[in-house]
């Protein structure tokens, strides 16, 4: 059986080549919520010549909109978000120096060239258990766009958040890997 990694967010896109589709992390570190709303205000800063709100470089951003927190909870449900809405936007933000998404669902050919091309990684979570995942979070601040509300850019702080490789620096991509192995069945 494999083990489940631990890897801190931080250096997920130095230990990328070590990842392959199908296998389990425990995500720690800070990651940064950005949905659609968000994208569009990256690309049009980035147009302008512009700086984004926090460093890219080898950060990882989490498709979500989280709900408001309940009293004595850092963030309400954090489910992630179809991550092929983001697709338009990755592989300028992977080429920028991104490390790694989190959200759910397949993503692109161009966005899986943009991985392999820029030694990143895709991470999918569970959908339909934000209010799981927020369990995970033990801090959250908006740091831009507060108001586009539950679609503002956060910094999320997570620990131990279940994740599993869905597209891999070596190209490996658990959507297609799945359907072959069911049509052998």
């Amino acid at each position: 059986m494999p083990q489940i990694r631990h890897i801190n967010a931080e250096e997920l896109k130095s230990c990328a080549d070590t990842l392959h589709c199908g296998d389990k992390i425990l995500l720690t570190g800070t990651v940064y919520t950005a949905r659609d709303a968000a994208h569009k205000r990256f690309m049009a800063i980035l147009d302008e010549g512009g700086e984004l709100p926090f460093d890219i470089k080898n950060a990882v951003i989490y498709y979500a909109g989280p709900t408001p927190a309940p009293e004595g909870k850092p963030i309400g449900s954090c489910g992630p978000t179809t991550s092929g809405r983001m697709d338009r936007f990755a592989p300028k933000l992977l080429d920028l120096g991104l490390g790694g998404m989190i959200g759910k669902g397949e993503r692109s050919e161009e966005v899986r060239g943009a991985i392999v091309r820029n030694g990143a990684v895709y991470l999918c979570a569970v959908g339909g258990a934000g209010a799981l995942a927020c369990n995970c979070i033990e801090s959250c601040e908006v740091i831009a766009f507060e108001d586009l509300g539950c679609e503002s850019v956060k910094r999320l702080f997570v620990r131990d958040f279940p994740l599993i490789v869905a597209n891999d620096c070596h190209g490996g991509d658990i959507f297609s890997q799945g359907r072959a192995e069911y049509a052998e069945m």
